[in-house]
């Protein structure tokens, strides 16, 4: 045998990883007593335990302490104890506080690989060589944001006791992404793992012991669906941040409607890898390996649909087929495996169940000749040709080794495709013309996207997703900001609106009759009810009527702004002069709008002249801030750079309050244009006339149809309307309480961004800031990576 023939029979060998340090530390370790509290290792209040079974062959690893509601009142506790102490130390304090922590994890992290690979099943060269190395960066990088918060986020404060719930996916990676920004901004942490995964939550846990960390700052809570729900809805909590499904995504966002705390969700995808004619398609290949069958498909951003162009389609798959035969599916432990069990029989049944329901909708399921494992959880990586876009393969987060293909022709059908989803967290675009992914990237409803490569990650650079995706970022300055309390300068409580005034005769009125109508689509129409709604003064005198919008009214005004392409389109430069001409517009009626602002409130003179003229200066400040809120380049340490891209949130529902009618109309509405958003407004109920009596400016001041539309009527339905609407991007409500709550719960059908006062005004006369441009837009990473 010669050596080429050699070459051609060589074979793996198994190469394991010992295992011998992982499990003297799992006999040493008493399972019964896991829960961190206070400090303090503990058993669950009434003893419970569940078990924890290494994938690979069903066997038990441990038996760990249950959570229950108790014991999260006690953790909460802990966390409200140590809050004020931890969030008034000086940011070096708690900079060498995470420091040490990511220092102490470099020292065990190959237990931490091991015991991450037993527990959850992923191969060890990406729990060695990924997860571990990438969560210790996440804790010396965040070091470095403690001690400059004070001179980046300045005046801002910790959000205070942080409740974190984490998957069993990426099991001390999502630790790491959630604990390591909430120490560096002076939270207090009550974290759950996932109940499949908590070994290396637990060793975290004596990390933090040994680090340094004060009692109580860190609390680490094992347990299952009722531990989640008593975090949840604990009324000690401040924040949730939560990974995991859509589905308990959308319960945690109904849970905490009205409770004022802040929420980030980071939640399934279902990511586009589109592959164009011109890419290397032999490395389109390699990263598309990455992309789907990375962790078994048990990835949130896992680019499980396929879309390659027509003209390579057949020559691409055949290549994909080819390496799929190469895959080894095999022990985690083994260095040689690509491909380990999935992490539960649960989840296998899942992904079975689903490929057997795509198949009978027409695709074909392809897999390679190869055998798995007799015992554990294994399922062979599968390629799904013939998908149709409606099939449940291409719609439903499938969350295993699993591939729908598709293929388009051009570039405006393989964004078309990409977006036909309800989720909107990743993609991946392969083409060797940089210019052509640099135009598809930010067509792409997603919050990552990466050029000629995927599931590339790193701190410094934020991750997550629209739509069903989610909202809030993980990582980066924007991923800190999720643990910073806002900013908005707050106003007074708003109380109930009474029972309406009875119009009070008013025989001396001679004026001709006027019914302002709503503004939809750059027009004055008529309500689709024909009904109307009196205004009056402050001492009962009606001084006119409005249009009473209806469900209906809300659709045409959402369709409105939807078709309105010109103003997203638009150059931040060229909303910038509209919004400078408005302003200049306005100005020329400021006398008329303080006029009726007297009229409306009963306020005086001086103060509605002040009112408009602070609009006007609002419009100006906005308008020049227009092309001046820009994104960002990073640097992550890999040879790429990473382009944190401004957008557009896209459609905006604005519920203004009645107090400053006009001020807190302009407060709202002008950061959400300078943006780019199109927007659907419910003007102030007692004071209408004000915001009707702008259309008149709006149609001569360039403001193209359905960038604004303006719908009067009764705030309390027309709020539950966008907050029921589905293609209603975001919503802005300054309103009563419980129609701030009813926003939040209502908004659960396409996990829309709401923002609400929680029942509180504004203090209008200062409420301008980046706070609000934050609010009107989404940050896009785009990864492009540089050399040869």
């Amino acid at each position: 045998m010669n050596i080429l023939e050699r070459y051609h029979a060589m074979d793996y060998a198994p190469a394991p990883e010992a295992r011998s340090e992982a499990d003297a530390w799992l006999a040493a370790r008493d399972f019964s007593k896991a829960l961190f509290i206070a400090g303090d290792w503990r058993a669950a209040t009434d003893s419970r335990t569940f078990d924890t079974e290494d994938p690979s062959s069903g066997k038990l690893l441990a038996k760990v302490s249950d959570t229950n509601a108790v014991d999260i009142e006690a953790a909460v506790a802990a966390a409200r104890k140590a809050l004020p102490k931890w969030s008034a130390a000086s940011g070096y304090e708690r900079a060498k506080v995470l420091y040490a922590i990511g220092r102490a994890m470099q020292r065990h992290q190959r237990l931490f690989a091991v015991l991450e690979s037993l527990d959850n099943g992923k191969p060890i060269r990406e729990s060695r060589d990924i997860d571990v190395p990438l969560a210790i960066r996440h804790f010396i990088h965040h070091a470095g944001w403690a001690q400059s918060l004070a001179s980046e986020f300045p005046g801002r404060k910790a959000a205070g006791v942080v409740g974190q719930i984490i998957p069993w996916n990426f099991p001390l990676l999502m630790l790491a992404w959630k604990i390591a920004p909430a120490l560096a901004t002076g939270c207090t942490v009550v974290l759950k793992p996932a109940e499949f995964t908590p070994l290396t939550a637990i060793l975290f846990a004596e990390i933090c012991e040994r680090a340094g960390v004060p009692r109580g700052v860190v609390n680490i809570v094992q347990g299952g669906p009722e531990a989640g729900a008593a975090i949840v809805n604990h009324p000690g909590i401040d924040k949730i941040a939560f990974t995991g499904s859509s589905e308990v995504g959308k319960i945690i966002r109904k849970a905490t409607a009205g409770s004022g705390k802040k929420l980030s969700l980071e939640l399934g995808g279902k990511s586009a890898f589109i592959v164009f004619e011109d890419a290397d398609l032999d490395s389109a290949v390699e990263g598309l390996v990455d992309g789907i069958w990375f962790n078994q498909g048990q990835v949130c951003c896992a680019g499980s649909r396929l879309l390659v162009q027509e003209s390579v389609a057949d020559a691409f798959i055949a290549k994909v087929k080819t390496r799929m035969g190469r895959l080894r599916v095999g022990a985690p432990l083994d260095k040689n495996t690509d491909i380990g069990p999935l992490v539960d029989r649960t989840q296998l049944d899942r992904v079975r169940r689903l490929v057997e329901e795509g198949a009978r909708q027409g695709a074909v399921c392809w897999q390679p000749d190869q055998e798995v494992p007799q015992s554990g959880y294994y399922h062979l990586p599968t390629l799904a040709t013939g998908v149709a876009p409606a099939n449940i393969l291409a719609q439903e987060e499938v969350f295993g080794p699993v591939l729908a293909t598709m293929s388009f022709r051009n570039t405006e059908e393989a964004v078309e495709l990409a977006n036909n989803t309800r989720y909107g967290l990743a993609a991946s675009v392969w083409s060797e013309n940089v210019n052509l992914a640099l135009h598809v990237a930010p067509q792409l409803k997603a919050g990552v996207v990466w050029v000629n490569g995927t599931n590339m990650f790193d701190a410094a650079c934020g991750f997550g997703g629209y739509r069903e995706s989610g909202f809030g970022r993980e990582g980066g300055r924007e991923g800190l900001e999720e643990y910073l309390a806002p900013g908005e300068p707050h106003g007074p409580v708003i109380k109930p609106s009474s029972t309406p005034k009875q119009a009070a005769r008013d025989t001396e009125s001679h004026a001709i009759d006027r019914t302002a109508k709503l503004f939809i689509g750059g027009k004055q129409v008529r309500p689709d009810g024909n009904y109307s709604l009196p205004v009056l003064t402050p001492k009962g005198r009606l001084v006119g009527e409005v249009g009473l919008g209806s469900r209906k009214d809300i659709r045409d005004a959402v369709s409105a702004a939807r078709a309105c392409k010109a103003w997203p389109e638009a150059t931040a430069y060229n909303r910038s002069q509209v919004l400078y001409y408005l302003a200049e517009n306005l100005s020329g009626r400021a006398e008329e709008f303080a006029a009726r602002i007297v009229e409306l409130t009963g306020a005086s003179h001086k103060a509605a002249k002040s009112e408009v003229e602070t609009s006007i200066e609002r419009l100006f400040w906005y308008a020049g801030m227009a092309d001046k809120f820009e994104g960002r380049v990073h640097q992550p340490p890999v040879r790429t750079v990473t382009l944190a891209l401004h957008e557009p949130v896209g459609v905006i529902g604005i519920v203004a309050p009645d107090e400053a009618p006009l001020l807190g109309l302009v407060s709202l509405l002008a950061p959400a244009l300078a943006m780019g958003n199109t927007t659907v407004v419910i003007p102030s109920t007692t004071a209408p006339l004000v915001a009707t009596d702008l259309y008149q400016v709006l149609e001569y001041s360039d403001i193209p149809a359905g960038a604004i539309n303006i719908v009067t009527g009764h705030t309390a339905e027309l709020t539950a309307v966008l907050a029921r609407h589905d293609d209603v991007d975001g919503l802005w409500v300054v309103a009563e309480a419980d129609i701030c709550a009813r926003a939040e719960a209502e908004s659960t059908g396409n996990l829309k961004r709401v923002w609400t006062g929680h029942g509180r005004s504004l203090d209008w006369p200062t409420a301008q800031g980046e706070a609000f441009l934050r609010r009107a837009v989404e940050v896009k990473n785009v990864w492009v990576p540089y050399g040869d």
